[in-house]
């Protein structure tokens, strides 16, 4: 089997030359590839949650769909079910972004502060992190008791159920921002300080 590669001549103009390769190293390749071991370590309780959702959410999509352009008759109640299905997959999707440190941050102020001035400012952004997503848990868990026992639009269900999965998304953004806090606290540094840390790009 021959592969060309494109050179660039010395006037600019790529040069087309064959690269020889087996049909054997090829197959060795992609078997090579199908031997590295599948790690689920990174993932948390969080994460299966939302994949569960998102599925349920994805599959409820596809019965409207299908049941309005296939049978000519929608569910309406898919429809209903889909919009709350995205609400934990929105809530508890947000606190993996927590725990991974994933959320958007402006850090451009900490490169021109001193260490120790950074260090301060950047724990108080997690206990004001901690601070928010708590208050955030405790409203979303005063409006799920204000509509407790209250039915579904189309389905009779109870709406509080959706707002205390919220209510747990909450709880686990401020759960994993306190993580979050002590592990900066024990390390020296945030991502507000050092972002190549946490995404790789660090020598």
């Amino acid at each position: 089997m021959t592969l060309h590669s494109s050179l660039p001549l010395s006037g600019g103009a790529p040069e087309s030359r064959p690269v020889e390769t087996s049909a054997e190293a090829l197959v060795a390749s992609f078997a090579e590839a199908d031997q590295h071991p599948v790690d689920l370590s990174g993932y948390a309780i969080e994460d299966w949650i939302c994949l569960g959702f998102f599925w349920t959410m994805a599959g409820l999509v596809f019965l409207q769909f299908f049941s309005r352009y296939v049978l000519n008759d929608s569910f309406a109640w898919t429809e209903e079910l889909a919009v709350y299905c995205l609400m934990p997959v929105v809530f508890i999707g947000a606190s993996m972004c927590v725990r991974r440190v994933r959320h958007i941050q402006v850090n451009l102020v900490y490169g021109y502060l001193p260490p120790s001035a950074g260090r301060v400012l950047s724990t108080l952004v997690d206990l004001a992190a901690i601070a928010f997503y708590g208050y955030g848990a405790w409203l979303v868990a005063r409006y799920a008791l204000a509509v407790d026992n209250e039915p579904m639009t189309t389905i009779n269900w109870n709406k509080s159920y959706v707002y205390w999965l919220a209510f747990a998304g909450f709880a686990l953004m401020t759960l994993r921002a306190v993580q979050v806090a002590a592990a900066n606290w024990r390390r020296g540094f945030s991502a507000l300080q050092n972002p190549g840390f946490f995404d790789g790009s660090a020598d």
